[in-house]
């Protein structure tokens, strides 16, 4: 099959795009596409769209490699909350695009942008770790903490709740749902506006100022998070 991560400039707005053509699992290969779009974009964009593809945004991490045990699990997991990070931190404004289903690390990564859209639909998005026998890892409990609604994080992290489209809005995990049809146009439109609206060095500083001491723990959370794993 051709790139699984797909990128291309839409004015001053990056649409990057995940597609496997299966999962949209995040594999290294899928973590190593990603973070070089972000490359590109911070040189040529002035706001990103992340999308998966349709019906599907990401299933999380991928299984083959999470079921090695050993150090393949803490090594993919502690890559993927880097690149969650980095997209929490970005200096441009990131508006994700949930296309479908997004369930563990693919929820998780929902948690990290600046604006989430999603696709109305029969789609499940939500942490399943607990319900999969895998404690939550830190970087995902600190996110969660930070985006999601004190009267959801119980059920969608200890409960493991999944959750439709429309009651993501509710829980945090999304913003607003729209017309599967309307998602992409929608998220490009919002990300043009921020480029324009938003003042760039003003952005990152304010951004970095607001999330300052959840980037902290995000990072120590790295360290902590590995033995757990590995011992998993």
């Amino acid at each position: 099959m051709g790139e699984i991560v797909h990128s291309e400039l839409h004015g001053a707005v990056a649409l990057v795009r995940m597609d496997d053509g299966k999962a949209n699992a995040f594999s290294h290969a899928m973590l190593d596409a990603l973070h070089a779009a972000f490359d590109r974009a911070e040189k040529e964009a002035k706001a990103i769209v992340l999308a998966g593809r349709p019906d599907r945004f990401s299933g999380g991490f991928d299984l083959r490699v999470m079921n090695q045990g050993g150090d393949a699990v803490p090594a993919l997991v502690v890559a993927g909350a880097r690149f969650a990070i980095r997209v929490y931190e970005c200096p441009l404004p990131v508006v994700i695009a949930c296309t479908g289903h997004a369930l563990a690390m693919g929820a998780v990564l929902l948690l990290a942008p600046d604006l989430r859209l999603g696709a109305q639909g029969a789609y499940k998005i939500g942490l399943n770790e607990v319900a999969i026998g895998m404690t939550l890892p830190g970087f995902a409990m600190e996110l969660a903490r930070e985006r999601l609604s004190p009267r959801h994080r119980v059920r969608a992290t200890a409960l493991a709740e999944i959750y439709a489209p429309d009651d993501a809005v509710e829980a945090g995990f999304l913003d607003r749902v729209l017309a599967p049809q309307q998602l992409e146009g929608a998220a490009l439109a919002e990300a043009a506006r921020l480029a324009e609206q938003l003042r760039q060095p003003a952005h990152q500083a304010t951004k970095r100022r607001l999330r300052a001491a959840s980037l902290d723990t995000l990072r120590q959370s790295l360290d902590r998070d590995v033995d757990p794993l590995r011992a998993s």
